[in-house]
């Protein structure tokens, strides 16, 4: 790592007010950052919500229209040069060369990072079997899984060991074995030293990652905490339930709103679902579903989950921002 150059110890990312426009869609509004050193920082939000647009403000690859931000005490805008040697970015679309293999991919990345050509080789060869990639090292990248490119990606923002790691979306696409292996090597980097800035579209990613999420709609902040604390903002408890007749759907959940004074959805599962901050409110609840002759086949009460956080604070589900991830890579070769 280049702690050399690290000015403050103990915090990776300041940012403050950070503002970038694309034409009149103004993607980032206002952003604050405080992610400290040797933590996961977990980015959520929906479609265009200005995640991929602030990681690239971050990482230098755009300028911000307003606003400051800092690696490790540099100033990005000012030092950045400095601020690329701190850094590592994998971003949502694999980086490397699809007709060479995976180990010239690395060896190449070390020679531009200025390694030695011994040194380069020797790197290419630790990472290769750090991500389970050896025995491909001579196979074009073509030929790659969409987990075996994912994680050749991964590997060669790491060439230099940075400090800082943005993760961009990292595990999109991938099946779940390879999510899973995924998480294994992001813990281990951490555990390592390494900060990483994640964002992500998947609601149990950042819950079984982060050690705190900002949640970010149309270019803001709107809500910021560890895991817990955000679930806990939305309500301590969570019932669900299942109808028998699907038809009753509409009025149960208009009982749910006047009962618990929150508004309920219906998950992929068929389950209506709606936080509360009382428990005993589930009595009330059982009684007015049953007073309007709304019979049950299901329930259960349970902790609320990231999604109806999600669901609550910004009344919609996460995607990935596709929409805006071209404004950003127009502007890039702008």
């Amino acid at each position: 790592m280049i702690l050399s150059q690290v000015k403050n110890p103990s915090v990776a990312v300041e940012a403050h007010g950070l503002v970038k426009k694309f034409g009149d869609n103004l993607a980032v509004n206002g952003v604050d950052l405080s992610i400290p050193r040797g933590s996961i920082y977990g980015v959520l939000g929906p479609n265009g919500a200005g995640k991929t647009t602030a990681i690239s403000m971050l990482s230098t690859l755009l300028k911000p229209d307003a606003g400051t931000a800092r690696i490790f005490g540099h100033e990005v805008l000012k030092e950045a040069q400095i601020v690329r040697r701190l850094i590592g970015l994998t971003g949502q679309y694999a980086s490397v060369d699809e007709m060479l293999s995976a180990g010239e991919n690395l060896f190449i990345f070390g020679r531009l990072l200025g390694l030695s050509r011994n040194d380069a080789r020797a790197k290419s060869a630790e990472l290769l079997e750090e991500f389970g990639l050896s025995q491909a090292a001579k196979r074009q990248v073509k030929k790659f899984s969409g987990g075996m490119r994912r994680r050749l990606d991964l590997a060669a923002s790491l060439i230099a060991r940075p400090p800082l790691i943005f993760l961009d979306e990292p595990t999109t696409g991938l099946d779940p074995r390879t999510r899973n292996q995924m998480w294994q090597t992001i813990r281990r980097l951490v555990a390592e030293g390494s900060t990483v800035l994640l964002t992500t579209q998947y609601l149990d990613e950042a819950d079984q990652l982060a050690d705190r999420i900002a949640v970010i709609d149309h270019g803001k902040v709107i809500a910021e905490g560890t895991p817990g604390e955000l679930k806990a903002s939305v309500g301590i408890a969570s019932p669900e339930l299942r109808l028998m007749n699907k038809n009753n759907d509409l009025e149960a959940r208009q009982i749910l709103k006047r009962v618990l004074n929150v508004d309920a959805h219906i998950s992929n599962q068929g389950m209506i679902i709606a936080p509360m901050s009382d428990p005993e409110l589930i009595t009330d609840l059982l009684l007015a579903l049953r007073n309007a002759n709304i019979r049950l086949e299901e329930v259960s009460v349970k902790t609320p989950t990231l999604d109806e956080v999600f669901l609550a604070l910004t009344g919609h589900e996460t995607e990935p921002d596709a929409e805006l991830e071209e404004e950003v890579g127009m502007e890039m070769k702008n």
